[in-house]
């Protein structure tokens, strides 16, 4: 299980990384393409880019998904915890353990309902269809403008992000109630960067 400590920021840097590369190259293509260079100019008119602006929409909604499962599992989610920290020591550890039971079911709801809509979707049919069984009345599906890409992949994003953020809620579930304390978020921090280095260069100003 130790590819999953990691799991949300190597998704959004591939699809964050991924996504500005795409929009470089095609906005590079529509300003080079109106450059009078003789065969360079048609060969590049020629070439269509037109998919790139929704494959890199489709990839920052992914990029969201996945986002908010990183914002449970390191504490960087917005919360007004003003009332709960007021409260006596034994209230507070079971109103925040009510919250994450929340987040919980929340999101597991979400990810299940999004399942069944992905399934009714497209990906009923595409999964009869690869193991070659009939597929009868159900239907194929929608698909995307640009790319003819199915819809239910695109959808997938939904029940996978909202999954793994109930599995991260569950997590930070059974370590508060083990310790008591809920993950944070230290701004001074820099990973990589060692607390000595870091007097060192303080001292230095």
């Amino acid at each position: 299980m130790k590819f999953l400590d990691h799991l949300e920021e190597w998704l959004i840097t591939f699809l964050m990384g991924g996504a500005t590369l795409i929009i470089f190259l095609a906005v590079a293509h529509r300003y080079s393409a109106g450059l009078p260079i003789p065969g360079v100019q048609d060969w590049l008119i020629r070439l269509d880019m037109s998919w790139a602006q929704e494959l890199c929409i489709i990839m920052f909604v992914w990029m969201a998904k996945f986002g908010a499962a990183y914002g449970v599992r390191t504490g960087i989610h917005v919360g007004v915890d003003v009332l709960v920290n007021r409260l006596p020591e034994a209230w507070r550890h079971t109103s925040v353990l009510a919250g994450l039971t929340g987040g919980i079911v929340f999101t597991g709801i979400v990810g299940t309902l999004g399942a069944v809509f992905v399934w009714e979707n497209g990906l009923h049919y595409a999964l009869f269809h690869l193991l070659g069984i009939a597929t009868g009345e159900v239907p194929q599906g929608p698909t995307t403008p640009d790319l003819e890409m199915p819809t239910w992949v695109i959808y997938s994003a939904v029940p996978l992000g909202s999954y793994l953020m109930c599995f991260r809620f569950i997590q930070v579930w059974r370590q508060f109630s083990r310790t008591d304390e809920l993950p944070h978020v230290d701004q001074a921090h820099v990973d990589g960067l060692d607390e000595p280095e870091l007097a060192v260069a303080a001292g230095s100003r």
